[in-house]
């Protein structure tokens, strides 16, 4: 275990070499860290909150042991884990070490590792759970990202992501073009300093797969018992799926 005053781990070798997709993304979300919690309680009017622990409510199906939080950010969602699971092992993973370093003070006894979601440095079955909140929509290849999913679960594991899919709901899709083509470049440029950061992040939720092409995504990476559950008028969506016993 790693305490809130210990340095962050550097990368494993194992990680890939980024691609200027991915170094463009993980240098955007340093730049955004010191304010991002601020933003994510503002412009959701802290309903993400909820959403956080609906999501993790979905691992009362998995087995016991070690929990990875995948693509933690600022660590709001390792937070609320280590409050619900305080015997478990739990490792918080980003690509994005400024972020990481931004929220470990949340979960000071939650491992901290600085990761690629996409060339995870875990070993095969190496945890029971692993749950995503807001970050598969940021990877370049969703499908190598379920795939490394899959691969460091163990049998029986559970997979649960949070998400803003695509919208298919006509309502749900005239919100989402509202929020991210004007509230989110504008408000979230406002208070970061940052207009580009939050329209690369309104691009990335218009361009993202929906909650179908997601599900039938993870099928396609080794899944089961795949099924989705839309929050609030299906503004964001949890999938889970479990891994071949």
């Amino acid at each position: 275990m790693t305490s809130e005053a210990s340095p962050i781990p550097a990368v494993h070798a194992r990680e890939a070499q980024p691609s200027a997709h991915d170094g463009a993304v993980r240098a955007m979300f340093d730049r955004i860290a010191p304010t991002y919690d601020l933003l994510n309680h503002l412009m959701s009017g802290g309903i993400d909150v909820a959403w956080r622990k609906k999501a993790i409510e979905q691992l009362a199906v998995a087995p016991s042991g070690a929990i990875l939080d995948l693509c933690a950010g600022t660590m709001d969602l390792t937070a609320l884990l280590a409050r619900r699971f305080p015997n478990e092992r739990l490792v918080a993973s980003d690509f994005a070490a400024q972020m990481l370093d931004r929220g470990r003070k949340k979960a000071p006894n939650a491992e901290v590792v600085v990761a690629d979601a996409m060339a995870l440095p875990f070993a095969d079955g190496e945890f029971s759970s692993v749950i995503c909140g807001f970050g598969m929509r940021n990877l370049s290849d969703t499908r190598k990202g379920a795939l490394e999913a899959c691969r460091v679960l163990r049998p029986g594991g559970v997979f649960v992501t949070l998400e803003f899919f695509k919208p298919t709901q006509l309502a749900t899709r005239a919100f989402h073009a509202a929020y991210a083509k004007v509230v989110l470049p504008t408000v979230g440029g406002l208070i970061s300093g940052d207009r580009d950061a939050y329209a690369y992040l309104a691009k990335s939720m218009d361009g993202f797969l929906n909650r179908r092409e997601y599900e039938q995504t993870l099928a396609g990476a080794g899944f089961v018992d795949v099924r989705g559950l839309d929050l609030t008028l299906g503004v964001a969506s949890i999938v889970t799926a479990v891994v071949p016993r």
